[in-house]
């Protein structure tokens, strides 16, 4: 087992640390790199100063520490609120999967780490859901470093096993999560592509954003395997099956273009962001890859 720490590569997020990791549509009135509320009314106190970013109104700087300290700060309001994430780690037995890269749930778990350190370190709140047949565990959304703790040692802990049951997690979910946010979802996404649709347009409805981050190994993309072969299932043990690997080669990249088509067709109906990843890659390189263009939009 991981140790909490080590899901934190220093020269990984040394890369990525310094890019926001922002809602690309209106997630709680998102202007300019602050997110505040529809709400706010004529009377606002004072909350606290956060560091200035290109794009925030000068007018809203604090001269008086700039005199002090020469750094330049803005003055946050009670009434301003922040980006709430929710980071969606299937932990089920296919992320076991290890081929031709790192095993699936691993390179996941890295990602999750550097989203909710991203998402913290920008004094946004970031909450967790990991999950199998059903939620193993859900910890709610808060921007604190001692949350972050929290989460990082959830993740080192948690294990892949048993099957998936993906769609009506995500339908539950959006029915629990009571605000608008962002929904990060990691998973490699197989699972009846109807019934997934479905349960992403739920996100839909209630308006949050959502970023399916599809994980997959290089076997799974390119299936080369020859020769006849026994194939196991990771989630079911009982189920095994014996095939001439290059007969059956064409027929399944058929499928599972099909079905990754199928995903990204969904994904554009609902405005949503679908990112492939391939484990033989590092997980930061494509994250701030990801990020960079997400923040040029």
């Amino acid at each position: 087992m991981p140790d909490a720490r080590e899901l934190i590569d220093d020269r990984a997020m040394q890369r990525i640390s310094k890019l926001r990791l922002v809602a690309r549509t209106v997630v709680q009135s998102f202007i300019t790199g602050q997110h505040r509320s529809v709400y706010k009314g004529f009377s606002v106190e004072f909350a606290q100063h956060r560091q200035y970013v290109r794009g925030d109104e000068l007018r809203h700087i604090d001269w008086k520490v700039f005199a002090k300290s020469d750094r330049l700060f803005v003055k946050q309001y009670e009434e301003e609120t922040n980006l709430r994430a929710t980071i969606v780690l299937d932990a089920s037995g296919s992320m076991l999967y290890k081929g031709a890269g790192e095993q699936k749930f691993e390179f996941a778990r890295k990602l999750a780490a550097s989203l909710a350190y991203l998402t913290v370190g920008q004094c946004d709140s970031v909450g967790l859901v990991t999950f199998d047949t059903e939620v193993r565990s859900h910890i709610p959304a808060r921007s604190t470093s001692g949350h972050l703790n929290t989460l990082l040692n959830v993740l080192a802990e948690t294990e892949p096993k048993g099957e998936t049951n993906l769609a009506p997690i995500l339908q539950n979910l959006s029915a629990q999560l009571k605000r608008r946010g962002l929904v990060i979802i990691l998973s490699d996404f197989f699972s009846p592509i109807e019934d997934l649709a479905k349960a992403l347009g739920h996100f839909h409805h209630k308006r949050h954003e959502v970023i399916l981050f599809q994980i997959l190994d290089p076997n799974e993309i390119t299936f080369p395997f020859d020769n006849v072969a026994e194939f196991r299932s990771l989630e079911n043990s009982s189920i095994k099956l014996r095939l001439d690997a290059p007969r059956v080669r064409k027929l399944y990249l058929e499928r599972l273009e099909k079905f990754v088509s199928k995903l990204r067709e969904t994904c554009h109906r609902f405005h949503y962001d679908h990112v492939m990843l391939q484990t033989d890659g590092p997980y930061d390189a494509a994250l701030s890859q990801y990020l960079m263009k997400r923040h040029e939009r």
